[in-house]
């Protein structure tokens, strides 16, 4: 890293937390997909590990808060309920109804972000732009101090967008999204979860173009429970891995990690290494890299759901009469299955895990929008679904979402003729991932706000 010259312009930049940035231009900061939790979302925890000081964080003065997307992971009301009430907060996001929960909390000025509108704070002007799923999800241009800092979040980036950002040069900073989260591999482990062999192509491409100066691995930072199998398999890719990529076909580009709380001073042609938040404070080794390994084997449902603790009567019987009726009528209000697998008669076993590991079985019959329960079956099984009792009651009341539980499906192998059948089968159509989160939006946020309303 390279030391400016005391006429270049610069910007300050801190990494909080996985997409949580913040930017400091004289007295203007404003931030990005703010967290401030360990863990978050559930089961994510900082990676490397690290504490964050609150009542530090109660005192900051932000200019602005920007977020690129509703998902838990960059937009918690936990996090956000820290900071001063009158603090604005852009949110890119389709469905009224957060920007009302964020209003609940007691913030007074909360807009809409709109794709390519931009919004000038103090010396920062930021543009959202069009992400590959423009109904999800946003990326930032920040432009400060005739610097130009694109910000992908967890975002991929749509050809539209790639045609606008050709016609800006130079790109000085990039925070890449270096992770490919594995969430729905992990959902049958025996289908695929092989390390790859390098960055998606379209990645190189892109960054191609855009020829950035330097180029932050960026939208992770976080990893699971310390018992879990998931450690070794969700995340397949390496700070290591990603710099050795980069710089293979970018061997201008310098690659910069930054850890929570690290700051530094971005200017024309270099970074330099500022002080350090003190509000995020760093536990043990900071630099530890992710340890996948795709001859880790998997844990089993019944071993999984023993690190789960027991759940009350009332609570049971939550989870028995979604199994037992709930479950039959939510798969008919969603409506057909998009899969032709599941438009033809399959027999069903859902099986849930208690505390100790031991299994409760639920059979049914569905076909289209149809489903209803059976006994048992003497016809071969077309589909199964593994899940921890603690984790599903966490999803009909707690807004846990997919990526914490452990849900397990076809995780044995049926008879050849239907497995050979299931190998193109969308995982998402599973009829328990289906009635659990097709067409639901912001329970975990949801969720959040009745714990902090004490509602």
């Amino acid at each position: 890293m390279n030391t400016p010259s005391n006429t270049e312009q610069s910007v300050n930049i801190s990494r909080v937390l996985h997409a949580g940035y913040l930017f400091k231009k004289e007295n203007t900061q404003i931030a990005f997909d703010p967290i401030f939790e360990n863990p978050f979302s559930k089961n994510c925890y900082a990676y490397p590990p690290v504490e964050f000081d609150r009542e530090a964080i109660q005192k900051l003065s932000l200019s602005a808060v920007f977020i690129s997307h509703h998902h838990d992971d960059h937009c918690s009301l936990e996090s956000l309920v820290l900071l001063d009430r009158s603090t604005p907060i852009y949110i890119f996001c389709h469905f009224e109804e957060l920007l009302d929960w964020i209003r609940e909390l007691g913030f007074r000025k909360v807009f809409h972000l709109e794709l390519n509108t931009p919004v000038a704070i103090g010396p920062f002007v930021v543009t959202p732009l069009e992400a590959l799923d423009r109904d999800v999800d946003c990326l930032f241009h920040i432009n400060v101090a005739g610097l130009h800092i694109l910000n992908v979040v967890d975002s991929w980036i749509s050809e539209e967008t790639m045609n606008i950002l050709k016609n800006i040069s130079p790109w000085h900073m990039i925070l890449w999204p270096f992770q490919m989260m594995q969430e729905v591999e992990v959902l049958s482990p025996h289908r695929n979860l092989t390390e790859p062999e390098g960055l998606p192509q379209e990645w190189q491409s892109q960054l191609l173009a855009l020829q950035p100066r330097f180029v932050v691995p960026s939208s992770c930072q976080l990893i699971h429970e310390s018992w879990s199998w998931y450690r070794h398999h969700f995340f397949p890719i390496s700070y290591n891995m990603f710099s050795k990529w980069i710089k293979s076909f970018l061997p201008m580009t310098d690659v910069v990690r930054l850890n929570p709380g690290i700051s530094i001073s971005l200017s024309q042609n270099s970074v330099t290494i500022e002080k350090p938040l003190e509000w995020i404070l760093p536990i043990g080794d900071q630099d530890v890299d992710y340890p996948f390994n795709s001859n880790e084997k998997p844990q089993t449902t019944t071993e999984i759901s023993t690190h789960f603790p027991p759940l009350s009567e009332e609570q049971q019987k939550h989870v028995l009469d979604f199994c037992e009726n709930k479950i039959i009528q939510r798969y008919k209000e969603i409506g057909p299955p998009l899969d032709i697998y599941f438009q033809k008669k399959r027999y069903w076993l859902l099986s849930i895990f208690d505390h100790q590991g031991h299994a409760q079985r639920f059979f049914y019959e569905i076909q289209d929008d149809q489903m209803q329960r059976i006994e048992s079956t003497i016809e071969t099984l077309g589909w199964t679904t593994e899940v921890p009792m603690s984790t599903l009651y966490g999803a009909l009341a707690l807004g846990e979402t997919l990526t914490s539980m452990y849900v397990r499906i076809n995780p044995e192998t049926l008879d050849s003729k239907t497995e050979h059948a299931l190998a193109d089968v969308d995982l998402l159509e599973d009829p328990l991932v289906r009635t659990l989160f097709n067409g639901v939006f912001g329970s975990y946020q949801k969720a959040q706000l009745k714990r902090l309303l004490n509602i």
